[in-house]
């Protein structure tokens, strides 16, 4: 029997499916002992588009700040399930090869476990799906979520 994962990346970016992605794999981590390194990517495109490429620092303090607080709630949910196993991570830059490429590569992550997208239609039309990208580009195994634990459907698109 091939041997589990033992580190796991879960990029979650505020959505349902993110966090329904990351209850997957806490009960995966769970199972096999694994660790988990929770990953928020702030896309610094956003804020060049956004601002015509004119932002200052606390734009960015805040962006991270906000990251920041999202993650502990996370964390702190996560924690109060019994899981510890777990390192939080915030990361500038465009989301896709972050995720992909440059953070699996520091971390030694040998699967991703991510929700099947966070964004709506118009913004997948506009700037294509991360979660799409990464399917086709990590060097890893890449499990989309679509269902919660119960494995039923996401109500979000």
């Amino acid at each position: 029997m091939a041997e589990g994962y033992k580190n796991i990346l879960v990029p979650v970016d505020g959505s349902k499916v993110a966090e329904l992605a990351l209850a997957k794999a806490v009960a995966m981590a769970q199972s096999e002992g694994a660790h988990i390194d929770l990953l928020n990517v702030i896309d610094t495109r956003a804020m060049s588009y956004n601002f015509a490429g004119m932002s200052d620092g606390s734009l960015t303090y805040q962006l991270v700040d906000k990251s920041t607080k999202y993650l502990n709630e996370l964390l702190k949910k996560i924690k109060g399930d019994g899981f510890d196993n777990i390192d939080l991570h915030i990361r500038l830059g465009n989301p896709k090869t972050v995720i992909s490429f440059d953070f699996p590569r520091d971390h030694h992550n040998d699967v991703i476990v991510m929700g099947a997208s966070g964004m709506s239609r118009l913004q997948r039309a506009m700037v294509g799906s991360v979660t799409s990208f990464v399917k086709r580009n990590a060097r890893m195994d890449v499990l989309v979520v679509r269902t919660g634990l119960d494995n039923q459907p996401s109500t979000e698109q």
